[in-house]
């Protein structure tokens, strides 16, 4: 039995990764097959009478922006492919950067991103970001070192704002043959993360006795902190865009840390760490299920309960229908979590979150148990001990994997049958 348990769990994990490396591969094939190529009308801001964009074959590898005459007014240059490494909150950055023909820099525009949405619209709002590099010199941003020089990012898009400031730097120092090692950003907000990781993890697994009241100060620390302070919840928006372009490991390894931790510990030791200890969402439940009147809780009925169980894993089909045809849907607004990033959340995210938190008012975790597609890919990777079994998660799981290769292998025609029209 134990043998057939750890089999069981080498297959749960082995379709995570099957998964996460099919949606890589996709859309690193989508980026070669289709790579957005710049049109002159994109650089109409900086250069008004722009006609034509003429290739540059040095080692900047630009572009030379023309007028009708073919007089040139200025020069541009792209942060993709060459910046491809560098990722934000949950994705690459293709930024478009303007010199004038004294080689100073106009400004920068980003002109398509696989970061959340709604911290890339705060990125292109913030007027002072958007000036950090105005007036600099190709050697001066090349040279440039983002710390010394105080580029803290943008308040609540810190790490998208970041990696489009680096995928800059990077791609000024591409074509001056200076690369540089880049370093693990090891900051305040990592560091708290980790501080928070270690506390859950004893939690988890220290003696039950006196734990709980341990447990309901840290939730308040957890909502507070990870939730309304740093912002950094899982996702599905988060998981989707690492798999798309890689684990931000450099820009944000607290974050990638707690992750790790929220997938191999509940695999290996059956301990449910993120769900149970470590989401602000399902602390902030447990908070109004312990304040609501006791005679408002409702048990729901056996037959709704069965049908509402299998709305977490409909929606992480949608989530991959998403990622792979791909569609403009913005992922965040699925779930409740970009919710604690007030600043920047979107209607539909807050929408999610309060009704989630009414409903636990009557049903402890409602959303937890009813609607959160994060939560079922946590729980569909949890052991359960030598009694597990090859039960319904797993078969659904292994018809998710055949979609993603569907999706893969006949992509176009896909695309066709959904939107009527070839890719």
């Amino acid at each position: 039995m134990r043998a057939r348990a750890a089999l069981l769990q080498l297959y749960r994990l082995g379709v995570l990764l099957a998964v996460a490396w099919l949606i890589r591969a996709h859309h690193l094939r989508l980026r070669v097959e289709g790579d957005r190529p710049v049109r002159v009308e994109e650089v109409a801001g900086w250069f008004t009478n722009a006609a034509g964009l003429q290739l540059d074959l040095t080692a900047r590898g630009g572009f030379h922006v023309l007028d009708k005459a073919g007089a040139e007014l200025g020069y541009l240059i792209r942060t993709l492919p060459h910046a491809d490494r560098t990722i934000g909150y949950c994705g690459i950055t293709d930024t478009l950067v303007a010199l004038d023909l004294n080689g100073r820099v106009l400004g920068f525009k980003i002109r398509h991103s696989e970061d959340t949405k709604t911290h890339v619209g705060d990125v292109m709002a913030d007027r002072h970001f958007r000036k950090t590099f105005n007036q600099m010199t190709w050697d001066q941003v090349a040279g440039m070192d983002l710390k010394q020089a105080g580029v803290e990012g943008v308040s609540g898009a810190t790490m998208t704002s970041l990696a489009v400031a680096e995928g800059i730097v990077h791609r000024f120092r591409v074509a001056q043959g200076e690369l540089r090692p880049q370093p693990v950003r090891w900051g305040t907000r990592d560091i708290g993360l980790a501080a928070v990781l270690a506390f859950a993890l004893w939690l988890s697994f220290a003696k039950a006795e006196g734990r709980e009241r341990w447990r309901r100060w840290f939730q308040w620390l957890v909502i507070g902190y990870v939730g309304f302070l740093n912002g950094d919840l899982l996702a599905q928006s988060l998981f989707a865009g690492w798999a798309k372009s890689g684990i931000a490991w450099r820009m944000a390894p607290g974050l990638v840390l707690f992750a790790a931790a929220a997938v191999l510990v509940p695999w290996a030791t059956r301990r449910p760490l993120y769900c149970q200890q470590l989401c602000p969402h399902g602390a902030l439940q447990e908070v109004v299920t312990r304040f609501a009147p006791g005679r408002w809780r409702w048990t729901v009925p056996a037959s709704l309960d069965r049908a509402l169980r299998w709305l977490p894993g409909a929606l992480l089909f949608g989530v991959l229908f998403v990622v792979m045809l791909p569609l403009d849907f913005d992922l965040a607004s699925l779930e409740p979590f970009d919710a604690y990033v007030i600043r920047s959340a979107g209607v539909a995210t807050i929408l999610v979150a309060v009704v989630g938190l009414g409903a636990a008012m009557f049903v402890p975790k409602a959303y937890c148990k009813y609607g959160c597609p994060t939560g079922a890919l946590l729980e569909f990777v949890r052991a359960r001990g030598v009694e597990d079994k090859f039960g319904r998660r797993d078969w659904v799981a292994g018809l998710l994997l055949l979609a993603g290769l569907a999706m893969h292998w006949q992509h176009a025609a896909f695309f066709q049958l959904i939107f009527g029209t070839a890719v």
